[in-house]
């Protein structure tokens, strides 16, 4: 107990130290939300991975989909590095960077002002993120409760004060920097961890083999009639399996914490090395949560799915270890927790800022007062998230657990094709872009409240989720075909940043001779 209770002593000084040191770099509204855009390609790696894999994956979808699919729930992790960490660099990162410099926008909702002169989709943004990521920032407390209770016996709402007190004060200490630099240290932690943790799980299973083996041996029925299929390649349920992948991967193209870690990036090698970062980390994290969940079944003795429930299985697969191992487990976890946690915050408190009081209720806020602002809203949404997350664990409010489960798809299914539309065609249109916020949101909402309605497939809100993106990419080309047209001259300027001659080393770029 010692040695656990030191370790997080360690742990939460360097955190609040770090906080302290970049207060240098938190003092105008571009240090503070964008670390003065010149963040390196480690940094920004690490802080893109980080605020992608959160204890809801370590501890939730690992534990609930290696239950479902078997050792196939690898593929949820090699989708995420692969179509969610490599080609969303490829794809979204230069532009992104590229543009919203160009057009000065430091959030989400502000490039879409900007890029299509409306200030009504501004605020709808603004308001969407409001909505849907305090419950999702509200879910991130979920897996500590288990895993405190496993290794420190202590009350479930006491983790949750401290984990959002020691967020909360390096958060706003340090603004962006301090989310980065700390990002840093624990998306190192959650790779040393998650391999050090699968090493030992499989030992005491007797080794890689013999765990496969003994999943094999596995049979469900009420799942599959086929036997090894928690074994196989593609599991009990591809079709459902493909639809994890999906959310869980392109949604990351949509959700404002993680495109905003573009605009800060520094530099053209910067997003090169950053693509490479990225892709590792999360083909070693993800790939990581998910092999392991996947021999949850190995341990059907020990835990009782039907009444614990999925957030169990992770817990009850490590809680033999040794206590040295399940200290490194909770900073893992911690270290997940935090960095989602943070980049929330910020994505946040930002936006209601800069995209609604700024511009519709204080016009004339300085930038000093704008970083005042977003440092009281950041302790605003980190106390109702609190709040949420503690009336959802002691009175079991399905509703708060519902919203939480359809806010991801909800956020993606309503940004990813306006934003990603918006950084590549000139032709996208305003009314396009609503289209798809009302679509996106409100499949998901119905999902939430009218789920038996669903047909059979989209009752899942993981597919649900799934299919509001990828209708979102339909709609948005379909409408903006037979809707006004936006100014060309306007369309030009925005997009005038990308013809912009530079020189580069002729490392980079042949001459002609």
């Amino acid at each position: 107990m010692i040695v656990k209770i030191l370790m997080l002593i360690v742990f939460f000084s360097v955190m609040i130290g770090i906080g302290f040191y970049c207060r240098k770099n938190a003092t105008d509204v571009n240090g503070f939300v964008l670390g003065g855009r010149s963040v390196g390609p480690w940094l920004t790696a690490f802080a893109y991975g980080t605020s992608y894999f959160s204890a809801v994956i370590f501890v939730g979808y690992a534990g609930q989909f290696g239950w479902k699919y078997g050792i196939a729930s690898t593929w949820i992790g090699i989708g995420n590095a692969v179509l969610g960490s490599m080609l969303a660099w490829m794809i979204l990162g230069r532009r992104t960077r590229i543009m919203t410099q160009h057009l000065n926008s430091a959030t989400m909702p502000e490039f879409f002002g900007k890029r299509f002169q409306s200030k009504g989709l501004k605020v709808s943004a603004s308001v969407i993120i409001f909505v849907f990521l305090i419950p999702y920032t509200a879910s991130l407390y979920n897996g500590l409760s288990r895993l405190f209770g496993m290794a420190f016996h202590i009350d479930y709402t006491v983790c949750i004060i401290a984990m959002a007190v020691l967020t909360g004060i390096y958060v706003i200490a340090g603004g962006y920097m301090a989310t980065a630099i700390n990002d840093f240290i624990q998306g190192l932690i959650m790779l040393v961890g998650i391999v050090v943790i699968i090493s030992a799980v499989l030992k005491s299973n007797g080794g890689f083999l013999e765990a496969l083996n003994g999943l094999a041996q596995i049979q469900d029925e009420t799942v599959s009639t086929q036997p090894g299929v928690f074994a196989s390649f593609f599991g009990p349920d591809p079709v459902n399996l493909l639809g994890v992948v999906i959310l869980t991967s392109l949604g990351t193209w949509g959700l404002p914490q993680m495109v905003q870690k573009f605009y800060a990036i520094k530099s053209e090698e910067a997003i090169s090395k950053g693509t490479t970062i990225s892709t590792i980390f999360a083909v070693v994290v993800a790939g990581g949560c998910y092999f392991l969940g996947g021999f949850g079944r190995l341990y059907s003795g020990k835990i009782d799915v039907a009444a614990e429930g999925f957030d169990a299985i992770i817990p009850g697969m490590l809680s033999d270890l040794p206590d040295i191992l399940i200290g490194l487990v909770v900073i893992l976890v911690l270290s997940a927790s935090m960095s989602t946690l943070s980049s929330l915050v910020m994505a946040s408190s930002s936006t209601l800022t800069l995209d609604v009081l700024k511009e519709s209720v204080f016009k004339k806020m300085d930038e000093k007062k704008q970083v005042f602002t977003m440092r009281v809203l950041i302790v605003v949404f980190i106390v109702i998230s609190v709040i949420l997350a503690i009336i959802q664990y002691k009175q079991n409010v399905t509703f708060i657990a519902q919203l939480m489960g359809v806010s991801w798809g909800a956020l993606a299914g309503a940004f990813l094709a306006p934003f990603l539309y918006g950084l590549y065609w000139k032709k996208t249109t305003k009314a396009a872009c609503f289209t798809s916020f009302v679509t996106g949101t409100g499949i998901m909402i119905l999902n939430m409240l009218f789920r038996s309605s669903f047909p059979v497939l989209l009752q899942s809100p993981i597919n649900a989720g799934a299919f509001a993106m990828i209708v979102g990419l339909v709609i948005v080309p379909v409408v903006s075909l037979f809707t006004k047209k936006p100014e060309a001259e306007m369309v030009e300027e925005c997009f005038a940043c990308y013809n912009k001659k530079v020189e580069v080393s002729q490392k980079r770029s042949l001459i002609e001779n």
